[in-house]
């Protein structure tokens, strides 16, 4: 496994969620990535490395379809970026 040598960007924030998210339920980038092709969402491993080092946007459909592959909800995506805000 790599670590990531950049610092996380400012691109999303709910990057971070995803790669935690994704590492606990034992997924890997490509097996991630294959759940989201099969739901239409055509994301190549650059895109979604992007997206885990908030360094991409990410749209509306991508981000429901990754709550649905992750097995959480698009609120949960958000819940530890307000928790670090106070909310």
């Amino acid at each position: 496994m790599r670590v990531r040598k950049t610092t996380l960007g400012e691109r999303n924030i709910i990057g971070a969620y995803v790669n935690k998210r994704r590492k606990a339920i034992g997924l890997k980038q490509k097996d991630l990535l294959t759940q989201l092709q099969i739901m239409g969402i055509d994301l190549n491993a650059s895109g979604l490395s992007k997206i885990e080092g908030q360094q991409r946007f990410v749209t509306d459909f991508e981000l429901k379809a990754l709550a649905e592959a992750l097995g959480c909800t698009i609120l949960d995506m958000f819940s530890e970026e307000l928790q670090e805000e106070g909310g």
